[in-house]
This record gives C-alpha cells, sequence and structure tokens, in this order.
C-alpha cells in the first residue's frame, strides 16, 4: 500500500487491537469513533462510512485517529475486487499478494485447498461459528461470523482463519483452547 492514500476511498478493516478495544473499551474513544470502529467490516470504503456520522464529524479525522490507534487498516481495493466471488462477497482479506508472493490464505501444513470437498469447507464453517459463539459469546464477533458464514470455498475460509485465529488468541479462554481449536479445525480446513 502506498505511503499516501485517501482515507474516504480505502476499504478499513479492524486489527486485532480494533478488535480488542470493542471487547474491552481500554482506548477510552468517543462514543462517534467507536461507532465507526464497530461498523468498520472489511467491505466498506471511508466514504461508505461517512453517513453513519450523521453529520456530527469528518469521517477522514475519525478515520486517521483509528488507523493511528492501529484500530483499522486500509486494504486495497482491487485486491478486495479480486478475491470476491460473483455470488457471494468474500471475506474482507485479501486471496493473494502481488508480485507472485505467497497468498495470505496460506497456512501451513495444511494440504491444498482444492483437495477439500464441500461437507469438509461446511463442518470447517460450522465449526468456527460455533467455537466463536460458544468461547467469545454470541454478538460479540458478528462480522467475523458474518464473514465465515459467507466463505464458500476453502480458500476463502482459509483467509478468514486469521481474524478467527486472532479473535480467539485475544479473548483469555479462546487463547487457552487455541492449540486445540486449531488442531480440530486443521482436520477439515
Amino acid at each position: 500500500m502506498p505511503e499516501t492514500f485517501d482515507l474516504t476511498t480505502a476499504v478499513y478493516a479492524k486489527t486485532a487491537v480494533g478488535q480488542q478495544e470493542i471487547q474491552t473499551r481500554s482506548l477510552g474513544l468517543s462514543p462517534l469513533v467507536r461507532r465507526i470502529l464497530v461498523l468498520v467490516d472489511g467491505k466498506r470504503s471511508g466514504s461508505e462510512l461517512a453517513p453513519f456520522l450523521s453529520g456530527n464529524g469528518d469521517i477522514e479525522e475519525i478515520l486517521g485517529q483509528l488507523l493511528t490507534l492501529d484500530c483499522v487498516e486500509a486494504q486495497a481495493r482491487a485486491k478486495l475486487v479480486a478475491s470476491q466471488a460473483p455470488a457471494a462477497p468474500a471475506p474482507a482479506a485479501t486471496a493473494a499478494n502481488e508480485g507472485g508472493e505467497s497468498s495470505s490464505s496460506e497456512i501451513p501444513g495444511l494440504p491444498s485447498a482444492g483437495s477439500r470437498s464441500a461437507k469438509d469447507n461446511e463442518m470447517a464453517r460450522n465449526f468456527m461459528i460455533n467455537s466463536v459463539n460458544s468461547i467469545i459469546g454470541q454478538n460479540m464477533r458478528v462480522s467475523l461470523v458474518h464473514d465465515i458464514f459467507h466463505a464458500e470455498t476453502t480458500e476463502q475460509l482459509r483467509v478468514v482463519y486469521h481474524a478467527w485465529a486472532s479473535s480467539m488468541s485475544n479473548h483469555g479462554m479462546g487463547a487457552k483452547r487455541l492449540p486445540e481449536l486449531r488442531e480440530k479445525l486443521f482436520k477439515v480446513l
């Protein structure tokens, strides 16, 4: 990503710090800034988030604050468009890096995505959603559950896996159980 970019056209996703802030409120964000952080979903650009301010603030200022606090990160729109399936939205993370580098969906030790069946995908999707709901709590990671639910392919599930693992590791019980959960998930992911 270039050093300078238009804050209103960039697409934003929550970082681990941002996800933690949603739970703990430890940074003392104003209600308006917190509202925008909650609405960041890895699919909306700054200009798409602006209407939620109801004229009460400057979206560029708020996004700048969230970027400075490392609560959100900007993502390249071209990468997002390339990773989306035509029938359904893809998870927020990108499926491939530029320059032929390894994909963010690659997870060491797993067989190729093509070797997994539709049943494996369904089992992985259900496992990820159930573990988020039971360990972190229902309605605590709605955007993550949404991304998992809409990940139709193994490749898309592997992209959203990183957000799942991050959410689990940022939760006390999730961090303790992550090695066990990861081992079970990797049997079908």
